[in-house]
Protein backbone atom coordinates (compact mmCIF):
# COMPACT_ATOMS: atom_id res chain seq x y z
CA UNK A 1 0.00 0.00 0.00
CA UNK A 2 0.98 3.34 -0.85
CA UNK A 3 1.72 6.24 1.72
CA UNK A 4 -0.72 8.08 -0.47
CA UNK A 5 -3.31 5.34 0.29
CA UNK A 6 -2.91 4.97 3.38
CA UNK A 7 -3.56 8.29 4.59
CA UNK A 8 -6.48 8.11 3.20
CA UNK A 9 -7.74 5.21 4.76
CA UNK A 10 -7.09 6.69 7.73
CA UNK A 11 -8.48 9.54 7.21
CA UNK A 12 -12.15 7.13 7.06
CA UNK A 13 -11.75 7.38 10.90
CA UNK A 14 -12.10 3.52 12.74
CA UNK A 15 -14.61 1.69 11.91
CA UNK A 16 -16.23 -2.06 11.43
CA UNK A 17 -13.40 -2.46 9.08
CA UNK A 18 -10.94 -0.32 10.36
CA UNK A 19 -8.86 -0.10 13.76
CA UNK A 20 -6.41 2.27 15.12
CA UNK A 21 -3.56 1.01 17.53
CA UNK A 22 -0.65 3.84 18.54
CA UNK A 23 1.72 1.06 19.62
CA UNK A 24 1.77 -2.84 19.41
CA UNK A 25 2.31 -2.20 23.47
CA UNK A 26 -1.46 -3.01 22.21
CA UNK A 27 -1.25 -5.92 20.60
CA UNK A 28 -3.34 -7.98 22.74
CA UNK A 29 -6.54 -5.53 21.72
CA UNK A 30 -5.12 -5.56 18.77
CA UNK A 31 -5.25 -9.42 17.93
CA UNK A 32 -8.70 -9.43 19.40
CA UNK A 33 -9.82 -7.15 16.51
CA UNK A 34 -8.05 -9.13 14.38
CA UNK A 35 -10.13 -12.22 15.42
CA UNK A 36 -13.36 -10.07 14.80
CA UNK A 37 -12.31 -9.14 11.54
CA UNK A 38 -11.95 -12.96 10.24
CA UNK A 39 -15.47 -13.02 11.97
CA UNK A 40 -16.91 -10.54 9.86
CA UNK A 41 -15.57 -8.11 7.08
CA UNK A 42 -11.89 -7.32 5.30
CA UNK A 43 -10.36 -4.60 7.56
CA UNK A 44 -7.06 -3.52 8.92
CA UNK A 45 -5.18 -3.32 12.09
CA UNK A 46 -2.70 -0.25 12.32
CA UNK A 47 -0.42 0.90 14.64
CA UNK A 48 1.25 3.74 14.72
CA UNK A 49 -1.70 5.90 14.43
CA UNK A 50 -3.65 7.42 17.49
CA UNK A 51 -7.26 7.10 18.12
CA UNK A 52 -7.63 10.44 16.36
CA UNK A 53 -6.32 9.21 13.63
CA UNK A 54 -2.53 11.36 13.86
CA UNK A 55 0.22 9.11 11.96
CA UNK A 56 2.74 9.14 14.39
CA UNK A 57 4.32 5.60 13.46
CA UNK A 58 6.70 3.39 16.45
CA UNK A 59 10.19 2.30 16.25
CA UNK A 60 9.73 -1.01 14.82
CA UNK A 61 12.36 -3.85 14.77
CA UNK A 62 12.57 -7.72 14.19
CA UNK A 63 11.76 -8.29 17.81
CA UNK A 64 8.59 -5.69 17.20
CA UNK A 65 6.95 -7.98 14.37
CA UNK A 66 8.30 -11.28 16.25
CA UNK A 67 6.08 -10.42 19.22
CA UNK A 68 3.32 -9.37 16.67
CA UNK A 69 3.14 -12.83 15.33
CA UNK A 70 3.63 -14.54 18.74
CA UNK A 71 -0.09 -12.88 19.58
CA UNK A 72 -1.56 -13.81 17.02
CA UNK A 73 -1.10 -16.76 16.86
CA UNK A 74 -3.27 -17.31 20.00
CA UNK A 75 -6.35 -17.31 17.13
CA UNK A 76 -7.66 -20.63 16.59
CA UNK A 77 -7.89 -22.09 13.56
CA UNK A 78 -4.53 -20.80 12.73
CA UNK A 79 -4.76 -17.53 11.03
CA UNK A 80 -2.12 -15.76 9.08
CA UNK A 81 -3.29 -12.06 8.22
CA UNK A 82 -0.77 -10.11 5.78
CA UNK A 83 1.29 -7.56 7.88
CA UNK A 84 3.25 -4.79 6.07
CA UNK A 85 5.45 -2.22 7.46
CA UNK A 86 5.84 1.55 6.03
CA UNK A 87 8.15 4.02 6.79
CA UNK A 88 6.42 7.61 7.79
CA UNK A 89 9.02 9.63 9.57
CA UNK A 90 13.03 9.79 10.61
CA UNK A 91 13.03 6.02 11.83
CA UNK A 92 9.64 5.36 12.49
CA UNK A 93 6.92 3.44 10.87
CA UNK A 94 3.77 1.81 10.65
CA UNK A 95 2.47 -1.73 10.84
CA UNK A 96 -0.43 -2.63 8.37
CA UNK A 97 -2.10 -5.94 9.81
CA UNK A 98 -4.36 -6.61 6.40
CA UNK A 99 -7.62 -9.61 7.11
CA UNK A 100 -9.53 -11.31 4.83
CA UNK A 101 -13.09 -11.64 6.59
CA UNK A 102 -15.22 -15.04 6.02
CA UNK A 103 -17.42 -14.96 9.00
CA UNK A 104 -15.85 -17.95 10.45
CA UNK A 105 -15.36 -19.30 14.01
CA UNK A 106 -12.02 -17.65 14.63
CA UNK A 107 -11.66 -17.33 18.38
CA UNK A 108 -8.91 -15.36 21.07
CA UNK A 109 -7.07 -17.16 23.43
CA UNK A 110 -10.38 -19.48 23.63
CA UNK A 111 -13.35 -16.75 23.04
CA UNK A 112 -14.56 -15.54 19.65
CA UNK A 113 -14.99 -11.74 18.85
CA UNK A 114 -16.61 -9.55 16.39
CA UNK A 115 -16.95 -6.39 15.29
CA UNK A 116 -19.78 -3.60 16.08
CA UNK A 117 -19.05 -0.64 14.49
CA UNK A 118 -15.92 0.64 15.45
CA UNK A 119 -15.34 -1.17 18.84
CA UNK A 120 -14.68 -5.59 19.35
CA UNK A 121 -16.66 -7.20 21.36
CA UNK A 122 -17.54 -10.97 22.38
CA UNK A 123 -19.45 -12.83 20.13
CA UNK A 124 -22.52 -14.00 21.63
CA UNK A 125 -22.79 -17.69 22.46
CA UNK A 126 -25.98 -18.50 20.24
CA UNK A 127 -23.99 -16.19 17.35
CA UNK A 128 -21.13 -18.42 17.76
CA UNK A 129 -22.89 -21.86 18.09
CA UNK A 130 -25.22 -21.25 14.85
CA UNK A 131 -21.98 -20.66 12.88
CA UNK A 132 -20.12 -23.15 14.12
CA UNK A 133 -23.24 -26.26 12.92
CA UNK A 134 -23.22 -24.34 9.84
CA UNK A 135 -19.51 -24.88 9.55
CA UNK A 136 -19.61 -28.68 10.36
CA UNK A 137 -23.04 -28.74 8.35
CA UNK A 138 -21.92 -30.74 5.46
CA UNK A 139 -20.32 -33.67 6.95
CA UNK A 140 -22.27 -33.16 10.61
CA UNK A 141 -25.61 -32.28 11.40
CA UNK A 142 -28.94 -33.77 12.78
CA UNK A 143 -30.46 -35.71 9.83
CA UNK A 144 -27.03 -37.40 8.35
CA UNK A 145 -26.70 -38.82 12.12
CA UNK A 146 -27.10 -42.65 12.76
CA UNK A 147 -30.46 -43.81 14.57
CA UNK A 148 -29.89 -45.20 18.30
CA UNK A 149 -29.14 -48.68 18.41
CA UNK A 150 -32.48 -50.99 18.46
CA UNK A 151 -34.11 -48.70 15.69
CA UNK A 152 -34.72 -50.52 12.85
CA UNK A 153 -36.13 -50.52 9.13
CA UNK A 154 -39.61 -52.19 10.67
CA UNK A 155 -39.83 -48.73 12.72
CA UNK A 156 -40.21 -46.84 9.28
CA UNK A 157 -43.97 -46.76 7.67
CA UNK A 158 -43.17 -49.07 4.42
CA UNK A 159 -46.18 -48.68 2.48
CA UNK A 160 -45.38 -44.79 2.73
CA UNK A 161 -41.72 -45.08 1.34
CA UNK A 162 -43.00 -47.35 -1.51
CA UNK A 163 -45.66 -44.63 -2.09
CA UNK A 164 -42.96 -42.23 -2.08
CA UNK A 165 -40.97 -43.96 -4.58
CA UNK A 166 -43.97 -44.66 -6.91
CA UNK A 167 -44.56 -41.11 -7.37
CA UNK A 168 -41.18 -40.30 -7.49
CA UNK A 169 -40.68 -41.90 -10.77
CA UNK A 170 -44.33 -40.57 -11.60
CA UNK A 171 -43.48 -37.17 -11.73
CA UNK A 172 -40.00 -38.12 -13.42
CA UNK A 173 -37.75 -37.39 -10.57
CA UNK A 174 -36.02 -40.72 -10.02
CA UNK A 175 -35.54 -43.63 -12.40
CA UNK A 176 -37.08 -47.01 -11.94
CA UNK A 177 -34.36 -48.56 -9.43
CA UNK A 178 -33.59 -52.83 -10.35
CA UNK A 179 -34.68 -53.63 -6.61
CA UNK A 180 -37.83 -52.03 -4.96
CA UNK A 181 -37.23 -53.63 -1.48
CA UNK A 182 -38.01 -51.15 1.12
CA UNK A 183 -34.09 -51.28 2.47
CA UNK A 184 -33.43 -50.83 -1.63
CA UNK A 185 -35.42 -47.89 -1.97
CA UNK A 186 -33.85 -46.32 1.16
CA UNK A 187 -30.52 -46.75 -0.19
CA UNK A 188 -31.46 -45.12 -3.37
CA UNK A 189 -32.91 -42.22 -1.20
CA UNK A 190 -29.46 -41.60 0.73
CA UNK A 191 -31.19 -42.52 3.78
CA UNK A 192 -28.74 -45.57 4.80
CA UNK A 193 -25.02 -44.32 5.23
CA UNK A 194 -22.63 -47.42 5.70
CA UNK A 195 -25.11 -50.20 6.85
CA UNK A 196 -26.83 -47.69 9.16
CA UNK A 197 -29.86 -45.95 9.00
CA UNK A 198 -29.82 -41.91 9.43
CA UNK A 199 -32.48 -40.02 11.46
CA UNK A 200 -33.71 -38.22 8.47
CA UNK A 201 -34.96 -42.00 7.73
CA UNK A 202 -36.94 -41.26 10.78
CA UNK A 203 -37.98 -37.89 10.45
CA UNK A 204 -39.27 -39.01 7.02
CA UNK A 205 -41.36 -42.55 7.49
CA UNK A 206 -40.74 -43.45 11.71
CA UNK A 207 -44.50 -44.75 12.67
CA UNK A 208 -43.56 -47.05 15.40
CA UNK A 209 -44.92 -46.14 19.00
CA UNK A 210 -41.24 -46.44 20.44
CA UNK A 211 -39.87 -43.68 18.41
CA UNK A 212 -41.56 -40.81 20.39
CA UNK A 213 -39.81 -40.93 23.90
CA UNK A 214 -36.94 -40.48 21.89
CA UNK A 215 -38.21 -38.11 18.80
CA UNK A 216 -40.88 -36.40 20.72
CA UNK A 217 -40.35 -33.33 17.96
CA UNK A 218 -41.69 -35.50 15.46
CA UNK A 219 -45.08 -33.04 15.79
CA UNK A 220 -47.00 -30.41 14.57
CA UNK A 221 -49.43 -28.17 16.36
CA UNK A 222 -52.39 -26.94 15.06
CA UNK A 223 -54.91 -24.03 16.55
CA UNK A 224 -57.67 -21.93 15.32
CA UNK A 225 -58.34 -19.01 17.65
CA UNK A 226 -61.46 -17.14 18.39
CA UNK A 227 -60.02 -13.36 17.72
CA UNK A 228 -56.59 -12.05 16.82
CA UNK A 229 -54.28 -12.89 18.92
CA UNK A 230 -53.15 -16.13 21.09
CA UNK A 231 -54.71 -14.33 24.31
CA UNK A 232 -58.34 -15.31 22.92
CA UNK A 233 -60.05 -19.06 23.54
CA UNK A 234 -59.47 -21.85 20.95
CA UNK A 235 -62.30 -22.90 18.24
CA UNK A 236 -60.12 -25.92 17.29
CA UNK A 237 -57.15 -26.96 19.22
CA UNK A 238 -54.80 -30.18 17.97
CA UNK A 239 -51.61 -31.84 18.25
CA UNK A 240 -50.58 -34.60 16.21
CA UNK A 241 -47.15 -37.18 16.35
CA UNK A 242 -45.95 -38.98 12.99
CA UNK A 243 -43.56 -38.70 10.07
CA UNK A 244 -43.09 -35.66 7.79
CA UNK A 245 -45.92 -36.95 4.84
CA UNK A 246 -47.94 -37.96 7.84
CA UNK A 247 -48.04 -34.27 9.92
CA UNK A 248 -48.21 -32.60 6.41
CA UNK A 249 -51.52 -34.37 5.59
CA UNK A 250 -52.36 -33.56 9.15
CA UNK A 251 -51.57 -29.72 8.91
CA UNK A 252 -53.47 -30.08 5.26
CA UNK A 253 -56.84 -31.65 6.53
CA UNK A 254 -56.66 -28.80 9.79
CA UNK A 255 -57.00 -25.98 7.25
CA UNK A 256 -59.48 -28.20 5.24
CA UNK A 257 -61.59 -27.78 8.06
CA UNK A 258 -61.46 -23.95 8.71
CA UNK A 259 -60.65 -22.00 5.57
CA UNK A 260 -64.00 -20.37 3.87
CA UNK A 261 -64.53 -20.42 1.07
CA UNK A 262 -66.13 -17.41 -1.65
CA UNK A 263 -67.52 -17.53 -4.35
CA UNK A 264 -69.14 -15.32 -7.16
CA UNK A 265 -71.21 -16.45 -10.57
CA UNK A 266 -69.04 -14.62 -13.40
CA UNK A 267 -71.69 -11.93 -15.81
CA UNK A 268 -72.81 -13.58 -18.38
CA UNK A 269 -71.72 -16.84 -17.47
CA UNK A 270 -72.73 -19.50 -15.79
CA UNK A 271 -69.59 -20.40 -14.21
CA UNK A 272 -68.85 -19.87 -10.63
CA UNK A 273 -65.22 -18.80 -9.23
CA UNK A 274 -64.22 -19.68 -6.12
CA UNK A 275 -61.67 -17.80 -3.99
CA UNK A 276 -60.59 -19.50 -1.02
CA UNK A 277 -59.50 -17.15 2.39
CA UNK A 278 -56.05 -17.97 1.91
CA UNK A 279 -54.81 -20.23 -1.30
CA UNK A 280 -54.11 -23.92 -0.32
CA UNK A 281 -51.10 -24.60 -2.62
CA UNK A 282 -49.49 -21.41 -0.71
CA UNK A 283 -49.90 -22.89 2.19
CA UNK A 284 -48.89 -26.66 1.47
CA UNK A 285 -45.43 -25.63 0.22
CA UNK A 286 -45.30 -23.19 3.52
CA UNK A 287 -45.76 -26.23 5.79
CA UNK A 288 -43.84 -28.67 3.54
CA UNK A 289 -40.59 -25.47 3.78
CA UNK A 290 -40.97 -25.66 7.89
CA UNK A 291 -40.70 -29.47 8.22
CA UNK A 292 -37.99 -29.45 5.46
CA UNK A 293 -35.70 -26.58 7.13
CA UNK A 294 -36.98 -26.66 10.86
CA UNK A 295 -34.13 -27.75 13.30
CA UNK A 296 -34.93 -31.28 14.68
CA UNK A 297 -32.45 -31.03 17.37
CA UNK A 298 -34.64 -29.66 19.88
CA UNK A 299 -37.02 -32.07 21.47
CA UNK A 300 -40.22 -29.55 22.09
CA UNK A 301 -39.80 -28.27 19.16
CA UNK A 302 -42.78 -28.74 16.32
CA UNK A 303 -43.78 -27.02 13.23
CA UNK A 304 -47.30 -25.02 14.08
CA UNK A 305 -50.25 -23.53 12.35
CA UNK A 306 -52.26 -20.64 14.37
CA UNK A 307 -55.32 -19.14 12.41
CA UNK A 308 -56.67 -16.23 13.56
CA UNK A 309 -59.66 -14.08 12.40
CA UNK A 310 -57.22 -11.80 10.33
CA UNK A 311 -54.62 -13.59 9.59
CA UNK A 312 -52.58 -17.41 9.58
CA UNK A 313 -49.22 -18.26 10.54
CA UNK A 314 -47.13 -21.15 9.90
CA UNK A 315 -43.94 -21.28 12.26
CA UNK A 316 -40.98 -23.19 12.00
CA UNK A 317 -39.01 -24.19 15.04
CA UNK A 318 -35.17 -23.14 13.98
CA UNK A 319 -33.89 -20.27 12.27
CA UNK A 320 -32.07 -18.65 9.22
CA UNK A 321 -28.76 -19.58 8.23
CA UNK A 322 -26.23 -19.25 5.67
CA UNK A 323 -26.83 -15.19 5.44
CA UNK A 324 -30.39 -15.50 4.78
CA UNK A 325 -32.77 -13.04 5.85
CA UNK A 326 -36.38 -12.29 5.14
CA UNK A 327 -35.47 -9.60 2.51
CA UNK A 328 -33.53 -12.51 0.73
CA UNK A 329 -36.77 -15.15 0.56
CA UNK A 330 -38.17 -11.96 -1.20
CA UNK A 331 -36.36 -12.27 -4.34
CA UNK A 332 -34.54 -14.76 -6.17
CA UNK A 333 -32.04 -17.30 -4.11
CA UNK A 334 -30.05 -19.68 -4.22
CA UNK A 335 -31.13 -23.11 -2.67
CA UNK A 336 -29.61 -24.48 1.03
CA UNK A 337 -31.83 -26.38 2.68
CA UNK A 338 -30.86 -26.76 6.47
CA UNK A 339 -31.97 -31.18 6.09
CA UNK A 340 -30.95 -31.51 2.41
CA UNK A 341 -31.66 -35.73 2.82
CA UNK A 342 -35.13 -34.77 3.85
CA UNK A 343 -35.74 -31.71 1.15
CA UNK A 344 -34.72 -34.54 -1.47
CA UNK A 345 -36.65 -36.77 -0.32
CA UNK A 346 -39.93 -33.72 -0.70
CA UNK A 347 -38.39 -33.15 -3.57
CA UNK A 348 -38.47 -36.09 -5.09
CA UNK A 349 -42.18 -37.27 -4.05
CA UNK A 350 -43.35 -33.51 -5.87
CA UNK A 351 -44.25 -32.03 -2.80
CA UNK A 352 -41.54 -29.19 -2.91
CA UNK A 353 -39.34 -27.61 -5.95
CA UNK A 354 -35.23 -26.97 -6.01
CA UNK A 355 -33.24 -24.36 -6.57
CA UNK A 356 -35.03 -21.36 -3.67
CA UNK A 357 -38.09 -21.57 -5.59
CA UNK A 358 -40.28 -22.26 -2.90
CA UNK A 359 -40.75 -18.65 -0.97
CA UNK A 360 -41.07 -16.95 -4.80
CA UNK A 361 -43.84 -19.97 -5.66
CA UNK A 362 -45.69 -18.93 -2.23
CA UNK A 363 -45.39 -15.30 -3.30
CA UNK A 364 -46.82 -15.86 -6.62
CA UNK A 365 -49.65 -17.96 -5.74
CA UNK A 366 -50.85 -15.56 -3.03
CA UNK A 367 -51.02 -13.18 -5.75
CA UNK A 368 -53.28 -15.38 -7.99
CA UNK A 369 -55.52 -15.90 -5.24
CA UNK A 370 -55.76 -11.81 -4.58
CA UNK A 371 -53.29 -11.89 -1.32
CA UNK A 372 -51.00 -9.65 -0.57
CA UNK A 373 -47.81 -11.31 -0.52
CA UNK A 374 -46.71 -13.14 3.03
CA UNK A 375 -44.56 -11.79 5.75
CA UNK A 376 -41.28 -13.40 7.40
CA UNK A 377 -40.12 -12.96 10.29
CA UNK A 378 -37.29 -14.42 12.52
CA UNK A 379 -38.16 -14.63 15.58
CA UNK A 380 -35.55 -15.94 18.89
CA UNK A 381 -36.01 -19.99 18.22
CA UNK A 382 -38.04 -19.58 14.78
CA UNK A 383 -38.96 -18.28 11.15
CA UNK A 384 -42.69 -17.28 11.10
CA UNK A 385 -44.59 -17.12 7.63
CA UNK A 386 -47.68 -14.98 8.38
CA UNK A 387 -50.37 -14.82 5.20
CA UNK A 388 -52.94 -12.16 5.28
CA UNK A 389 -56.68 -12.61 4.14
CA UNK A 390 -57.57 -12.54 0.29
CA UNK A 391 -59.17 -9.19 -0.43
CA UNK A 392 -61.33 -10.80 -2.88
CA UNK A 393 -62.86 -12.74 -0.04
CA UNK A 394 -63.69 -9.23 1.74
CA UNK A 395 -65.08 -7.82 -1.41
CA UNK A 396 -67.64 -10.28 -1.58
CA UNK A 397 -68.41 -11.54 2.38
CA UNK A 398 -67.19 -8.94 4.40
CA UNK A 399 -70.43 -7.84 5.89
CA UNK A 400 -71.03 -11.69 6.83
CA UNK A 401 -67.62 -12.01 8.51
CA UNK A 402 -67.81 -9.62 11.26
CA UNK A 403 -64.43 -11.32 13.04
CA UNK A 404 -62.54 -9.89 9.72
CA UNK A 405 -63.88 -6.21 10.21
CA UNK A 406 -61.84 -3.30 11.17
CA UNK A 407 -63.30 0.42 12.10
CA UNK A 408 -63.37 3.26 9.47
CA UNK A 409 -61.43 6.35 10.10
CA UNK A 410 -63.99 9.34 9.55
CA UNK A 411 -61.38 11.58 8.48
CA UNK A 412 -59.90 9.48 5.32
CA UNK A 413 -63.15 7.20 5.40
CA UNK A 414 -60.34 4.39 4.74
CA UNK A 415 -60.16 1.43 7.06
CA UNK A 416 -57.66 1.43 9.79
CA UNK A 417 -57.33 -1.94 10.92
CA UNK A 418 -55.06 -5.04 10.88
CA UNK A 419 -56.23 -6.15 7.18
CA UNK A 420 -59.85 -5.08 5.85
CA UNK A 421 -59.00 -1.95 3.48
CA UNK A 422 -54.91 -2.45 3.49
CA UNK A 423 -55.25 -5.85 2.39
CA UNK A 424 -57.63 -4.56 -0.63
CA UNK A 425 -55.75 -2.09 -1.71
CA UNK A 426 -52.12 -3.52 -1.31
CA UNK A 427 -53.40 -6.35 -3.56
CA UNK A 428 -55.07 -3.49 -6.01
CA UNK A 429 -51.46 -1.47 -5.89
CA UNK A 430 -49.41 -4.41 -7.33
CA UNK A 431 -51.79 -5.06 -9.95
CA UNK A 432 -51.95 -1.07 -11.25
CA UNK A 433 -48.21 -0.57 -11.25
CA UNK A 434 -47.06 -3.14 -13.58
CA UNK A 435 -46.73 -0.40 -15.49
CA UNK A 436 -44.70 2.72 -12.94
CA UNK A 437 -46.82 4.95 -11.83
CA UNK A 438 -46.65 8.05 -9.79
CA UNK A 439 -47.62 8.80 -6.47
CA UNK A 440 -51.06 10.80 -7.30
CA UNK A 441 -51.75 8.11 -9.99
CA UNK A 442 -52.00 5.62 -7.69
CA UNK A 443 -54.01 7.06 -4.84
CA UNK A 444 -56.28 8.33 -7.77
CA UNK A 445 -56.48 4.64 -8.91
CA UNK A 446 -57.16 3.90 -4.87
CA UNK A 447 -59.61 7.09 -4.43
CA UNK A 448 -57.72 8.27 -1.55
CA UNK A 449 -56.54 11.94 -0.90
CA UNK A 450 -54.41 11.30 2.54
CA UNK A 451 -51.11 10.92 1.08
CA UNK A 452 -49.36 10.24 4.32
CA UNK A 453 -51.86 7.85 5.13
CA UNK A 454 -51.47 6.39 2.11
CA UNK A 455 -47.84 6.09 2.48
CA UNK A 456 -47.89 4.67 5.75
CA UNK A 457 -50.60 2.01 4.99
CA UNK A 458 -50.07 0.86 1.25
CA UNK A 459 -47.17 2.05 -0.41
CA UNK A 460 -44.21 1.84 2.70
CA UNK A 461 -45.05 -2.08 3.71
CA UNK A 462 -44.99 -2.91 0.13
CA UNK A 463 -41.27 -1.05 -0.26
CA UNK A 464 -40.39 -2.66 3.16
CA UNK A 465 -41.27 -6.21 1.63
CA UNK A 466 -39.72 -5.61 -1.92
CA UNK A 467 -42.79 -6.13 -3.99
CA UNK A 468 -42.60 -2.07 -5.44
CA UNK A 469 -39.52 -0.97 -6.51
CA UNK A 470 -38.57 2.86 -7.07
CA UNK A 471 -37.62 4.05 -10.64
CA UNK A 472 -35.26 6.68 -8.96
CA UNK A 473 -33.83 4.83 -6.06
CA UNK A 474 -31.12 7.02 -5.60
CA UNK A 475 -33.44 10.38 -5.43
CA UNK A 476 -36.56 8.80 -2.82
CA UNK A 477 -38.24 12.05 -2.98
CA UNK A 478 -38.00 13.25 -6.47
CA UNK A 479 -41.31 14.57 -8.49
CA UNK A 480 -40.31 12.03 -11.17
CA UNK A 481 -40.17 9.47 -8.97
CA UNK A 482 -42.71 6.40 -10.26
CA UNK A 483 -43.37 2.92 -8.85
CA UNK A 484 -43.43 -0.17 -10.44
CA UNK A 485 -44.40 -3.88 -9.27
CA UNK A 486 -41.12 -5.99 -8.51
CA UNK A 487 -42.73 -9.52 -7.82
CA UNK A 488 -45.99 -10.67 -9.63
Amino acid sequence: MSLDKLKRLILNGESERLEFKKTTGQRTEAAKTVCALLNGLDGHVIFGVSDKGELIGQQVTNKTLEDLAVELRRIEPPAFPEIETMPVADDKKVILVRVNGEKGTYTYDGRPYIRHGSTTQIMPRSEYERRLLERLHATQRWENQPVPEGITIQDLDEEEIHNTLLNAIQKGRMDEPPRADTESILLGFKLIHEGKLLNAALALFGKSEKLYPLYPQFSIRLARFRGRDRLTDFLDNRTYWGHAFALLRRGESFLRDHLPIAGRVLPGKMVREDYPLYPPRALREAIANAICHRDYTAPSGAVAIAMYDDHLEVVNPGSLHFGFTPEILLRPHASKPWNPLIAEVFYRAGIIEQWGTGTLNIIKLCGENQNPAPLWVEQPGSVMITFLPSAFFYEETKEAISGFIANEDEETGQVTGQVTGQVTGQVKVLEFCKQPKTTKEIMRHLGLKHRESFYKNYLKPLLQQGLIQMTLPEKPNSRNQKYFTQIH
